[in-house]
């Protein structure tokens, strides 16, 4: 074998020229100018054999291992870290999303309840009818304008729009009872029931309008987010119309002829009254008499509904309800405002949530109904009813 092949088989792994120059004897086998050795037969050392170093060999390529498992482990933490950036933006787009859509529904709703208020005010006269009625049209048109402009992610796009039309009907509903009102300003009496026609059929859309955010707008955007992940969120909803009896056709007649009397001179002729009808004890229906004693087992469900019946020949609004028990020198007091009452209609009002009454002593429930503009009889508007609570 000669000396280039004993240098083929030298495996110096990774290892620097330091290592490769200590490796050699003082027998000579090579002197520092990298002589080979002799070769004669007396001439000196033996033949230097493979050289395997495997312990230092395999340290750098460990090395290598951890290096490269060390940078697969940086990558997947990008990975995961750039998905939760991702959802956590995702999150981000939909909540403020639900933010904005909620605070254009509230706003509505609010301005749905201003309507009614409105319309159930006593003594309204047409020209602060109009006036007020203007202001509510351009808040409600301020509220459409902010979310036709809302940036939305694409699956919320198509609710969204949905939700822009029923506050579009809002719009609408109201500009139509606002150009009724001054379209028929001038009439006679004797054309109430027509113009009552003509408001309820414009105070539709304000119904509608209701139909349409729930069922066009606030299922699918819920839908929507589940579908992407996020059905924690919740969908908004925006009540216009909480009584839709106020937007009837007699109720609207009734309201035109108040206003319309009211711009003429005053009250509307005719009787106005109401009367206490009854009060049933919840839960149970039991009937309260003002000539007998009942007894009454207290509970955190306690409640009383007091029924009020217009008795006269007009409609009747902001009808104040008041219920007490006494109790020392701290009497329990409640009160409950009906918004409008048509003519020979009767409602119910519920008192609930009381303190603890005065247990095992006689005591009474007093109510009454304070009365109407232009009433007289007052004679059936409050009764007292004699009692006892007990704890069971």
């Amino acid at each position: 074998m000669s000396s280039n092949d004993d240098d083929i088989l030298d495996f110096d792994f990774f290892e620097d020229d330091a290592t490769r120059e200590s490796g050699v004897g003082s027998g000579g086998a090579r002197d520092t100018a990298g002589a080979e050795p002799s070769r004669g037969g007396g001439g000196g050392g033996r033949p230097r054999g493979p050289s395997l170093r495997a312990p230092h060999g395999l340290a750098p390529i460990l090395r290598l291992v951890g290096f490269v498992a060390f940078a697969i482990l940086i990558i997947v933490l990008l990975i995961v870290w750039g998905q939760g950036c991702s959802s956590d933006k995702k999150r981000s787009s939909y909540g403020d999303a639900m933010t904005e859509l909620g605070t254009n529904g509230a706003s509505s709703a609010k301005i749905g309840s201003d309507l009614a208020e409105l319309l159930t005010t006593p003594g309204l006269k047409q020209a602060e009818l109009e006036t007020k009625l203007g202001g509510l049209i351009d808040r409600q048109r301020q509220g459409l304008e902010s979310a036709q402009a809302l940036d939305v992610p694409g699956p919320l796009r198509p609710a969204t729009d949905h939700g822009a039309e029923a506050l579009q009907l809002r719009v609408s509903g109201m500009q139509g009872l606002l150009d009724t009102f001054v379209a028929t300003k001038g009439d006679d009496s004797d054309n109430a029931t027509a113009a009552g026609e003509k408001l309820a059929a414009q105070a539709q859309q304000l119904e509608a309008s209701d139909v349409v955010w729930r069922v066009l707008f606030q299922v699918p955007a819920q839908a929507t987010l589940e579908d992407e992940g996020v059905g924690d969120l919740k969908a908004p909803s925006s009540v216009f119309v909480e009584t839709a009896e106020l937007y009837s056709t007699r109720s609207m007649t009734q309201i035109w002829l108040r206003i319309h009397g009211a711009s003429t001179g005053g009250t509307p002729s005719g009787v106005h009254g109401t009367g206490l009808e009854k009060v049933l004890v919840q839960p149970g229906g039991a009937q309260l008499s003002p000539d007998t004693e009942t007894t009454i087992k207290a509970s955190t469900n306690l409640a009383f509904e007091v029924f009020v019946k217009n008795t006269g020949e007009n409609q009747e609004v902001g009808i104040e309800v008041t219920l007490t028990i006494p109790k020392g020198t701290a009497p329990i007091v409640k009160k409950q405002t009906i918004d409008l009452l048509d003519i020979g209609v009767t409602k119910a009002v519920t008192f609930k949530d009381f303190p603890d009454p005065p247990f095992g002593e006689k005591t009474s429930v007093q109510v009454s109904v304070k009365p109407v503009q232009g009433e007289t009889n007052t004679g059936n508007n409050s009764a007292e009813y004699p009692v006892i609570f007990s704890l069971e």
